[in-house]
């Protein structure tokens, strides 16, 4: 898909933004804000066993037309059609997931981010990490905190990658190591279809949808609900009938769903475990 077949005007709408339209810092940050705002993070596809194209049009076409959200390779594809269509000098990384690992566990590469860069530096930007997507842009050459609209994040380097760091309840958590190349498209395909589709993967095994409100985590994660507040500190309560994901899902998440999706998430997360107490890492 062309750049010029990038519909700019409908990506603004979709995420509310109304600023200045030129390649520079601040419109990055505002748009990261507005993004992350209106679009939710959610797998909602890969749990129900749908395939995930991440060509630019597919991706514009669910995103944006059908007012749904997506995980990394979905969110971040938009988001850097619409920084190619403003002018930016922007590129895809992959990363190694590590979370709850050692920094320098042996991970494949199956989470995706951008590179943007700009006369200030180069930054990363990721509007697809689930509730710990980094709501601001942040810079790769420093490694001291950097305030984003909701946790302090951090890069550290590890030899040739970086990692990215989040403070949560005033600890300092890894989440992912960036790898410095540019990847091949082949190579998002095959990372893309790894996650949407290993019989392990927690994307493919566990319903999760996300979103940042305003100073708090908003997170769906099979059964629960939990609002974290930047203190760390979550409240969880319990979501099961059709009706409870219903308004979840639509009010809480601001997803358009159809009756059949519906059904097919109340279906399948209720024949999971009854004594499944969901993971702390998506609370």
């Amino acid at each position: 898909m062309s750049n010029d077949a990038f519909d700019l005007d409908a990506y603004v709408r979709r995420i509310a933004y109304d600023g200045p339209r030129s390649p520079s810092l601040a419109v990055l940050a505002d748009l990261i804000a507005c993004h992350t705002a209106a679009i939710p993070f959610e797998n909602i596809d890969v749990f129900l066993g749908r395939p995930i194209p991440i060509d630019a049009a597919s991706v514009a076409a669910k995103l944006i037309d059908a007012r749904r959200g997506g995980y990394c390779f979905e969110q971040n594809t938009l988001l850097l059609s619409a920084l190619t269509a403003l002018g930016f000098r922007a590129n895809p990384r992959l990363a190694r997931v590590v979370r709850g690992m050692a920094a320098d566990a042996p991970t494949p590469r199956t989470h995706m981010m951008l590179a943007v860069d700009l006369p200030e530096g180069t930054y990363l930007a990721d509007v697809g990490f689930g509730n710990l997507t980094p709501t601001a842009p942040l810079a790769l050459a420093r490694d001291d905190a950097q305030a984003t609209r909701h946790e302090p994040f951090r890069i550290q380097p590890l030899g040739p990658e970086h990692l990215v760091q989040v403070e949560i309840g005033g600890l300092w958590q890894t989440l992912y190591r960036v790898s410095p190349e540019l990847p091949l498209p082949a190579d998002l395909e095959v990372a893309n279809w790894f996650t949407a589709t290993n019989p392990a993967a927690p994307f493919v095994n566990n319903l999760i949808v996300a979103r940042p409100g305003q100073s708090v985590r908003h997170t769906l994660f099979n059964t629960r609900v939990a609002l974290r507040g930047m203190d760390g500190q979550s409240q969880i309560r319990a979501v099961g009938s059709l009706e409870e994901y219903r308004a979840e899902l639509t009010d809480g998440f601001g997803l358009s769903l159809p009756a059949a999706d519906l059904d097919a998430i109340a279906t399948k997360v209720t024949q999971r475990s009854a004594t499944d107490q969901g993971s702390s890492f998506f609370t």
